[in-house]
Order: structure tokens, then C-alpha cells, then sequence
């Protein structure tokens, strides 16, 4: 055979074979790529066949009260179910707040993912809980509270919303002063523990004064010293009863209508359950609607946000109630242009 030909029969074997080899390395790159690939399908496959995790919050409270049932309404509103996508420790203290600081102890121990601090509990979850997010709805001043270092920059592990308003105190004044023009002695009753309520007692005062009213301090901070307080108003012969709401208030309100009524005094409170017992007018924001509210950040805080960047939330929108039935029961008449800025009227 020439030489020629047999380079030429060389060259092509070694053509072939360096083809073949291409051709094994391309095949080996597309079973290491269809691999990789079916790996990845199965992994993705196992992740969606895991149960999606279960949050757990632990709610604190003095009291099973009005807050806890609208703040369960706000998470099912938001797609949070009891017992299927979120699991609910309550602990309420039963009206003994020294159990409080034990129970904030117990939720840690149970590892929940926030905890909810109602009312009277707040102060003692904010105290007692460091490392867990605490979301809270507080009637007091918060900042004044110590709960957070600002409304925009709460800092720490603390926020949710604020029901406080000084300025509400002195429009309750004003409305009293223009539904019943003949009134001059107010009765102020008022828990002392409450976080701003000397800054709620000066607008108060400062209101009344130049309205020509004088005013009446008394406080009550456990049952026992609502009959006590109740005799003083009631030596003090005032015209009118103005109830700054709180957690304490709240959980006293038929009480404290009862007591009103009997005396006959013109009650004013801050949220419409007041009036829904019996109290002859409240002013300030719904008080369940901003309950409700205090959900929102416990969705959030679930989905990965951080109690430092969420600033606590006031609310912008306040509510008119007048109790007619009361009016009528203690001999006063409403004004029609005051009755005409009623956003209800319970009749």
C-alpha cells in the first residue's frame, strides 16, 4: 500500500476516534446535566410534600376581655386558623397581675414564635421578654411606658398599636360642655397605673378650666377601690362623670354605668363599649376595630419582619356614641347638632 494511502487511512482513524471521544464527552455532559436536573426535581418535590410550618404565639393577658376575641378575628380575617395554620397558648391572669411575669416565663418556655400582650399585661411582657418578638395594643403612652423607644422607631423586639391620645381628653370636655351646657363639676375617675394619664388629667383640667368647670380626681386601680371611689363622686356632687379608658375601666364599665346612672351623671368615656353598657356618651377611636389591627403585625412579624422596623401605629379615625336610653333614664336631652355628629346612637 502507497504511503499516502496509509496516512490518509491514520488520519481518519484518528478522525473517528477523536469524534467519538466528543461525542462521549457530550453524552456525559448531558447525564451529569439530566442528573443534576432530576436531583433538583426531587428535592423541590420532597420541600412541597413537608407540612408548611405552624406558627405559635402565646397570648398574655390580665383578663380574657373584648381585645382577645378581636384580635382572633383579625388573624382569621388574615387566613390564620386556630389549630390548623397557627396554634394559640393563652395565659390570663384572672385579674392578678403578680401571675403575669410567671406566665410570660411559661410562653417562653413553650417556645412561641411572638406573644400578644393585652392591656395590663404589656408593661410585663415588654419587661419580661427579650428575645421573642412581643406585639402589643396599649391604651397608655408607650414611649412614656418605657414599651418602646419611639412611635417610628420603637427599637428592640416591642411594637404594635397605641390607643393614646391626649388630645381626646380634652375633646370628651368640650362635647360634655355642648351636649349639657348647664354642667360644672366634673368627676374624673382613672386607673393610676396608667401610663399618661397625668398628661390626660392636665388636658383635662386645662379644657374644663377655661370652660368654667372644675374638676374632680379619683382613681381605682383593683375592684376593691371602686366603692371607695365611687362614695367620693358621689359626696362631690358633680354634674358629670368623664371615665379615662383603660384596661381596668373597661373591664368595670357596667359598674361604673350603674353607678352614673344612680347618681344621675352625664358618663363620657373614650371607646363605644362604655356606651354600649350604659354610659351616656364616648369619643375616640373603635377600640375593637384597632384590635383587630394589632393582627396585622403579627402576620407581618410571621412572615420575617422585625419588631424594630415596625412603627407603632396610632389610630387617625374616632368615633361619636350617644346613649339615648341613658339620656332619657337620667333626665338630660342631647342637643339635634350634637346628636347630628353621632356616628351611632343607641336608642
Amino acid at each position: 500500500m502507497k504511503t499516502g494511502t496509509r496516512l490518509r487511512q491514520k488520519d481518519w482513524r484518528i478522525s473517528l476516534r477523536l469524534k467519538q471521544a466528543i461525542g462521549n464527552s457530550k453524552i456525559r455532559k448531558l447525564f451529569r446535566f439530566s442528573l443534576c436536573a432530576m436531583l433538583f426535581a426531587l428535592c423541590v418535590s420532597a420541600e412541597a410534600q413537608q407540612p408548611p410550618k405552624v406558627a405559635k404565639i402565646g397570648i398574655l393577658a390580665d383578663v380574657n376581655s373584648p381585645p382577645v376575641e378581636a384580635l382572633l378575628q383579625g388573624l382569621r380575617d388574615l387566613g390564620y386558623i386556630e389549630g390548623q395554620n397557627i396554634l394559640i397558648e393563652y395565659r390570663y391572669a384572672e385579674g392578678k397581675r403578680d401571675r403575669l411575669p410567671d406566665y410570660a416565663a411559661e410562653l417562653i418556655r413553650q417556645k412561641v414564635d411572638l406573644i400578644v400582650a393585652v392591656s395590663q399585661a404589656v408593661p410585663y411582657a415588654a419587661k419580661s421578654v427579650k428575645d421573642i418578638p412581643v406585639v402589643f395594643g396599649f391604651s397608655g403612652d408607650a414611649v412614656d411606658a418605657g414599651l418602646v423607644a419611639s412611635l417610628a422607631r420603637p427599637g428592640a423586639n416591642v411594637t404594635g398599636m397605641s390607643f393614646f391620645a391626649s388630645t381626646l381628653a380634652g375633646k370628651r370636655v368640650e362635647l360634655l360642655k355642648e351636649a349639657l351646657p348647664g354642667i360644672s363639676r366634673i368627676a374624673v375617675l382613672a386607673n393610676p397605673g396608667h401610663a399618661g394619664i397625668q398628661i390626660e388629667l392636665r388636658e383635662t383640667q386645662t379644657v374644663a378650666r377655661a370652660l368654667g368647670m372644675s374638676v374632680q380626681y379619683q382613681t381605682a386601680q383593683v375592684s376593691n377601690d371602686f366603692s371607695p371611689a365611687f362614695d367620693a363622686i358621689a359626696k362631690y356632687r358633680g354634674n358629670a362623670l368623664i371615665t379615662f379608658p383603660d384596661g381596668v375601666m373597661l373591664a368595670h364599665r357596667q359598674e361604673i354605668a350603674e353607678f352614673a346612672a344612680k347618681q344621675r351623671l352625664a358618663s363620657v368615656s373614650g371607646w363605644s363599649e362604655f356606651a354600649d353598657a350604659g354610659g351616656l356618651m364616648t369619643y375616640g377611636p373603635n377600640f375593637l376595630n384597632s384590635w383587630r389591627r394589632v393582627a396585622v403585625y403579627v402576620d407581618k412579624i410571621l412572615k420575617g419582619a422585625k419588631p424594630a422596623d415596625l412603627p407603632v401605629e396610632q389610630p387617625t379615625k374616632f368615633e361619636l356614641v350617644i346613649n339615648l336610653k341613658t339620656a332619657k333614664q337620667i333626665g338630660v336631652t342631647i342637643p339635634p347638632n350634637v346628636l347630628a355628629r353621632a356616628d351611632k346612637v343607641i336608642k
